[in-house]
């Protein structure tokens, strides 16, 4: 159980790692979180820095929950599956909850888009793959990366559930939770839409 516990602290710390809040100042002398939509986040990272800037940070947030999730190998329950699954559930949001409360950037951090994508890199690849290339043509149409991110939120339940039946009850049940959660997190770009003041991506390319 004590192991646990130290896993579920590490998933934490891993979670809290600021990349975009790092990578601002060490490189630019900038707070991403006094720009833009005020978010800790790989979008307005690009946003206000650039794809440069912001490409890692989408890639090391994406690791960041990959890596949490992982951390369930090191549990004795790698050979129980339903155990090990439910490990990387609560890894993965323990590292989710880090990088919205980043205890190394006074607890203000992002959404967790990328981190939550590594996640269910880790639990469900192929189901994450569709996902993402959903999120993809969305953001190519649509030219929104927050409309992107919550269609290929609300498909990937869809996904799991259709496409891949046999999945684990706990990994369904997680799967409407991560949409609803990020439906949720979102609020203020629903608003800017219905208000037609939510930026297109065209604009995340270009640096201010």
């Amino acid at each position: 159980m004590l192991l646990i516990v130290l896993l579920f602290l590490v998933s934490y710390l891993i979670g809290s790692i600021p990349t975009s809040v790092w990578v601002g100042k060490k490189f630019y002398g900038i707070d991403v979180r006094e720009h833009g939509s005020g978010n800790a986040g790989a979008t307005n990272t690009i946003r206000v820095l650039g794809l440069k800037a912001g490409l890692p940070v989408f890639i090391i947030d994406i690791i960041k929950g990959f890596l949490a999730a992982s951390l369930a190998v090191f549990s004795n329950y790698h050979t129980v599956p339903i155990a090990y699954i439910n490990l990387q559930l609560i890894f993965g949001f323990s590292a989710l909850l880090g990088h919205i409360f980043p205890c190394f950037a006074g607890f203000r951090g992002g959404k967790g888009v990328a981190t939550l994508l590594g996640v269910v890199i880790a639990l469900t690849p192929v189901p994450a793959l569709i996902a993402f290339v959903i999120f993809l043509v969305v953001l190519f149409i649509f030219k929104y990366v927050s409309v992107g991110s919550m269609v290929a939120a609300i498909f990937y339940p869809l996904i799991i559930f259709f496409l891949f039946p046999d999945s684990a009850i706990s990994i369904k049940s997680a799967s409407i939770v991560m949409a609803l959660a990020l439906i949720i997190t979102h609020r203020k770009n629903i608003k800017r839409l219905i208000k037609n003041e939510e930026p297109k991506a065209k604009f995340l390319y270009k640096r201010k």
